[in-house]
Parts: structure tokens; C-alpha cells; sequence
């Protein structure tokens, strides 16, 4: 193997040494014009997204003018009236019956969903406009009705169910800002109906399924998580963004100052968490338990030796590496409040448009004062294969950009460890943060394509990994009968395979990115040299990678846990039960606060995962370069690869 890296301490200058002996150029132009190329899109994406979204579609209905109900912005007057209400119940029958689009039955919106009276006949009338002079508020004063001040032409078109007024037989309950109907008919208002001369309306199970198959329909409970994403985001901000980010810190100062108890702090505290979400959502949690760690943690294990003694000494003399991963974090933070909100436009950008309803029905236009045959049936929102398109590039997009700020946070830590390594342990303490700043002014002049190629290989395998899993799901659901034990082995082998393809993919990359920070290579030049050092030395980087990845992916998934359980906590608030702001359900938020805080996790606990891994390849390209007999490692870490060497030898012996 070529050398890769040049001598440190003689070279140090200004508290940097000089690590690359390669000819400094930029590597992987290609993908970084790439990546600038989809980021352009991205934009592009949002700003069709912000012309033509509007949030509000994603919860509430729109009434037979096209109006979205409780939208300022549509129709200023009918802004408290966010509840949707189908008028004409033979219409709504008859579409059950025939297909279940209620998009082409009549609706209308209102403060609250409206109840059969015992006494009379309640009726539920248009928005006043034409012949009838009253206010939108006088309207909603007289419960939305003003049958008595009809013309009889009026009357004999409401009591034909063509309007301008419909009555209320059945029974309805708001269920996700719509009315849901009670097959059951009032007895009274029905008997009151037929003296009136009312035409037959039916009453049959179909007006209660089809508002619930309506209602829970995948696009409309799709609709409604992206909307609770939207009422929730204050949870969002202080579920998956502040506390992870000050456990993350916390975590950090435990593992510079206590790192020996962190080992199990983390087993007890993730046992803790699990016990504590399986409580909350009612299950059993008798199986819990930390005992099983104690076969593979001990005092005298390689994690402890490793990570004890390096990881610390690493994060007490870099100092600048605890505060740096608030940069990417700040960045992360911006890049998912600016996707967010993309992201709830693109699914709310579909156009409004007049259906067609393709049948014999009329309606009383109250503005034309006549019978219209051409618009009994509203409006809905139309949406194009265009938008779906934007909104898989944009959830492509979503993953590749984390990828990379996470690869981008990771190579510059990677070059600042091995700053320190290659300087012999030395650092300058008047300058604490000149390593950082270094590396990163190293990775934006040199390495961003890199970066970006390697970010870019994990969300398409991941992609082609889902693809092929969304494939076997249809297929399986599909065919009918029972799978064999060849097909159930064959199927499980190749999730398996595949998922040990991504985990391969990511170990790659983050070895890669630390060869790319030292040696300054392209990414797939820098992941061979990675591989290499590592299959040649893998008795000592295995079993420490293996325990000290578990015991940190146990940190991470501890804080992604209590950012869950805290978003628990504030989303069973009134505000997100009962208000305006009423959520659809608590799993979307609660599952965005967990990853979220997973995420955060990850930026912070790379501090100590790349610090170990820089480390052990820079001391095995080091040993290697000088056949045996490192010349730059620091004196403590000579007498920890000693004190490990050791170890095994005993190991072996006793075995």
C-alpha cells in the first residue's frame, strides 16, 4: 500500500500538522455538481410547492364552492366553520351505492356537525346570498337554517332534496372535521319530513360505511398524519430538536468525565425507557432485562480499555470537537423546518376543480335563482402524477441531504482526530479550535464530492431495498394461499441479504470518509484502503467496533426513546385533543420526535464513534507504514494496543 501520510510533530504549523503527503485537489467533481444539481430542484420543487399548497386541505373539506373549510383565506366569513357536512342524503346514498366517491356528493361547512331535532324538522340551508338578505353570522345564529323565509318555489325544491335547504334526519358526530352519519334516522324528524311531503330518503348501513371507508382511506389518513406534522411542530421543536440535544451534550461531558460507568448507565437507562414506553402504551414488560450484558461487558474489556482510555484522552485534548457537531445540528435544524414545510405543501398542492358528477341531479343556485344542473355536485382536489414525482424526490431528497450533513460532520471529525494523532498527541492549547476549523476548511475545498458520492450510495440502496421489499409485500398479498417453507426460507433469506448489504454499505462509508479526511483520497480509493486496513488488522479493530458500536446505538436509541415519550407527554395536552389544533393521532409526531432525536443523537455521538475509528486506522496505517513499530502514536495509546495485545495473548493461552 502506498503512504498515504506525513510526518506531524516537525511539521506542525500554527497548531495544525501537515497530514497529506497526495497532491491537494478536489476529488469527485462530478457528484458534487450532481448534488448541486439536485439541490436546484429541490428548490424548484419548493417553490411549486409554496404556489400552489395550502396546509389546510390536508385536514378539512371543501364545501360546494370550492372553499376550503375553516380557511381564511378562501372566504374570511366562513373561517370559524371548519367542520364538512354532506346536504343531500339520497345523493349521498346513491354514491355509497354506486361507487363511494363522496367527493361528488354536496357539502357544506359548519361550526359543529348538526342534530335531528325531537320537536320539528331541523334543516340545514346554503350560504345565504341572492333573495335571502341575512348575514353569514345571523346564518349561523338560526343553526344554519332559514327555511321559514323560502319562497314556495323554494320550499318545493328543499322538500325535492334540490335545495337551497336539506333536513336533518340522521344523526352525525365530527370524526376528522366531518360528519360522520348514524344509519339510524330520527323518528321524529323522518315522520315530520313525510308530513311535509318530503321525497323517500333511504336509511341503510351504506351512509355509515361509506363515511368510514371515506374517512380511513390510505390517502386520507396519509393526509392527516402529514397535517398533525403541522399542528404539532411545537412538540417537534422541543421533543426532536432541544432534548436530544442537550442529552446528546450530557452524554458527551458523561463519556469525557465518567466514561467507565457510562457502559452501564446505558444498558440500565435503555432498560429503563423500554419499560417505561411499554407502561405507557399498556403492554407487558416482564421480559426486560440488562443481565444478558454482563456475558460480554466486563471491567477489563476491550470497549472499556479502548474507549476509556482513548475516547476521553481524544475529547479532553480536542476540546472543540464536544461543541462542534452544534454546527451540522444548526444546519440539520434549518434544512428539516425549511422540509417540513415543503413537505406539508407538496402534499396539499393538487388543484381544486369542479366535478362532473355525470348524473341526473340538480341544485337551487341561490345566486342564479333558478335550478342548476351543472354543479350539484361541488368541488374536490384533483392531484396529478407530476406531484407525486415532487414528493418522491422530495422524500429522496430529505435522506440523501441528512446522509450527507452526517458524512460532512463525520469527515471533519475524522480529520481533526487524526490531526491530533499524526501531531503525536501534541496540541496546542492556545488555538483549541484550529484543528476543527482546519478540517472542515479541508472538506469544502477538497472533499465535498466525495461526501456527496458516498451520502448519495446509502438512500439509493436503501431505495432499492424498500422497492424490493414493497414488491414481495404485493405480491404476497396477492397470492392467496399459504406460503411454503421454501418460499417463508427463500423470502427471509433475501431480506437478510439485503439488509446486510446496507449495514455493509454504511460501515464502508464511515471508514471511507475517515481515509478521505487523512489521506485525502476520492471515496471509492479512500474505501479501499479502509477495507484493507481493516481486513489486515481486524483482531483489533473487530471486537471493539462490535461492543463499543452496541453500547453507543444504545445511547442513540435511548435519547430517540425519551424524545418519543416526551412528545407522548405533550401531545396528550388539550391543545392537541380537543382545540382547533385537535391531532388525527399521536404516532406520526411521536415517531418524527423519536427519529429526529435519533438523529441529533448521531451528529453528537460521532464525536466519540469516529474519534475511535480515526484512531485505530490511523494507528494501523501507522504500524503498517513503519513494519511494527508505530512511529506517531501517542504514548498513551502505545501502552492501550500494548496492554490489548497482551490481553489476547492471554485469552488465546487460557483457551
Amino acid at each position: 500500500m502506498e503512504k498515504h501520510l506525513e510526518r506531524g510533530g516537525d511539521d506542525e504549523k500554527n497548531g495544525e500538522s501537515v497530514l497529506m503527503r497526495h497532491e491537494k485537489k478536489c476529488r469527485d467533481v462530478v457528484f458534487l455538481i450532481i448534488f448541486i444539481a439536485f439541490w436546484v430542484g429541490m428548490v424548484v420543487n419548493a417553490s411549486f410547492a409554496f404556489k400552489n399548497g395550502d396546509p389546510s386541505r390536508l385536514t378539512f373539506g371543501l364545501d360546494y364552492k370550492g372553499n376550503v373549510c375553516g380557511s381564511k383565506h378562501a372566504n374570511p366569513d366562513l373561517h370559524e366553520l371548519d367542520v364538512r357536512y354532506w346536504l343531500n342524503p339520497s345523493q349521498f346514498y346513491d354514491s355509497g351505492v354506486k361507487n363511494g366517491k363522496l367527493d361528488l356528493v354536496r357539502s357544506i361547512c359548519l361550526m359543529e356537525c348538526p342534530m335531528p331535532s325531537e320537536d320539528t324538522l331541523s334543516w340545514v340551508c346554503l350560504y345565504p346570498e341572492g333573495d335571502i338578505q341575512m348575514s353569514v353570522d345571523d346564518w349561523i345564529e338560526r343553526d344554519y337554517d332559514y327555511f321559514e323565509t323560502l319562497s314556495p318555489d323554494m320550499r318545493n325544491s328543499s322538500l325535492r332534496l334540490q335545495g337551497p335547504c336539506y333536513p336533518v334526519i340522521f344523526p352525525s358526530v365530527n370524526v376528522h372535521w366531518s360528519c360522520q352519519f348514524i344509519a339510524r334516522a330520527s323518528n321524529a324528524s323522518l315522520q315530520h319530513w313525510k308530513q311535509m311531503g318530503g321525497v323517500e330518503i333511504k336509511e341503510d348501513i351504506v351512509l355509515d360505511k361509506s363515511i368510514h371507508q371515506y374517512i380511513n382511506s390510505h390517502s386520507a389518513v396519509l393526509k392527516r398524519y402529514a397535517a398533525d406534522i403541522g399542528k404539532a411542530w411545537p412538540v417537534l421543536v422541543v421533543c426532536g430538536g432541544l432534548i436530544p440535544l442537550f442529552l446528546s451534550v450530557f452524554w458527551l461531558l458523561m463519556i469525557r468525565y465518567f466514561v467507565v460507568g457510562m457502559t452501564w448507565m446505558a444498558v440500565i437507562f435503555f432498560d429503563a425507557l423500554l419499560i417505561s414506553v411499554t407502561m405507557f402504551c399498556y403492554m407487558r414488560a416482564g421480559w426486560i432485562g440488562n443481565g444478558v450484558t454482563s456475558s460480554i461487558i466486563s471491567e477489563h474489556d476491550l470497549y472499556i480499555h479502548v474507549y476509556g482510555r482513548v475516547a476521553a484522552k481524544v475529547i479532553a485534548e480536542v476540546q472543540a470537537l464536544i461543541i462542534f457537531p452544534v454546527v451540522p445540528y444548526m444546519i440539520v435544524a434549518i434544512f428539516y423546518i425549511l422540509w417540513f414545510s415543503v413537505t406539508l405543501r407538496l402534499f396539499s398542492s393538487g388543484q381544486i376543480l369542479q366535478n362532473d358528477c355525470k348524473s341526473d341531479c340538480c341544485a337551487y343556485d341561490l345566486g342564479l335563482k333558478r335550478l342548476n344542473c351543472d354543479t350539484c355536485c361541488g368541488y374536490s382536489i384533483r392531484y396529478t402524477h407530476h406531484i407525486a414525482v415532487a414528493i418522491l424526490f422530495h422524500l429522496f431528497g430529505c435522506y440523501w441531504a441528512t446522509q450527507f450533513f452526517v458524512a460532512c460532520s463525520s469527515t471533519v471529525i475524522a480529520g481533526s482526530v487524526a490531526a491530533f494523532y499524526w501531531a503525536r498527541g501534541e496540541v496546542s492549547h492556545k488555538t483549541p479550535f484550529l484543528r476543527v476549523f482546519s478540517s472542515m476548511k479541508r472538506l469544502m475545498r477538497y472533499s465535498l464530492g466525495s461526501v456527496a458520492l458516498g451520502s448519495l450510495i446509502v438512500p439509493l440502496v436503501e431505495g432499492v431495498r424498500s422497492t424490493l421489499e414493497l414488491i414481495r409485500f404485493k405480491l404476497k398479498n396477492a397470492n392467496a394461499k399459504a406460503d411454503t417453507c421454501i418460499e417463508k426460507l427463500a423470502s427471509g433469506s433475501s431480506r437478510c441479504c439485503l439488509g446486510f448489504i446496507s449495514w455493509t454499505v454504511k460501515s464502508v462509508n464511515s471508514n471511507a470518509y475517515i481515509m478521505i479526511a487523512i489521506a485525502g483520497k476520492g471515496f471509492f480509493s479512500a474505501s479501499e484502503i479502509a477495507t484493507e486496513l481493516i481486513i489486515k488488522n481486524i483482531h483489533q479493530i473487530g471486537r471493539v467496533n462490535i461492543i463499543g458500536d452496541a453500547i453507543l446505538f444504545l445511547g442513540k436509541v435511548c435519547i430517540g426513546l425519551s424524545s418519543a415519550l416526551f412528545a407522548f407527554f405533550m401531545l396528550d395536552a388539550d391543545k392537541y385533543r380537543f382545540s382547533h389544533n385537535k391531532i388525527s393521532s399521536p404516532l406520526f409526531p411521536v415517531l418524527i420526535s423519536g427519529g429526529l432525536g435519533y438523529i441529533v443523537a448521531r451528529l453528537f455521538f460521532g464525536v466519540v464513534e469516529m474519534s475511535i475509528d480515526s484512531i485505530i486506522l490511523s494507528f494501523c496505517q501507522d504500524t503498517e507504514e513503519h513494519h511494527g513499530n508505530p512511529k506517531y502514536a501517542p504514548a498513551f495509546l502505545k501502552e492501550t494496543f500494548n496492554d490489548l495485545s497482551e490481553s489476547q495473548r492471554l485469552i488465546q493461552s487460557y483457551s
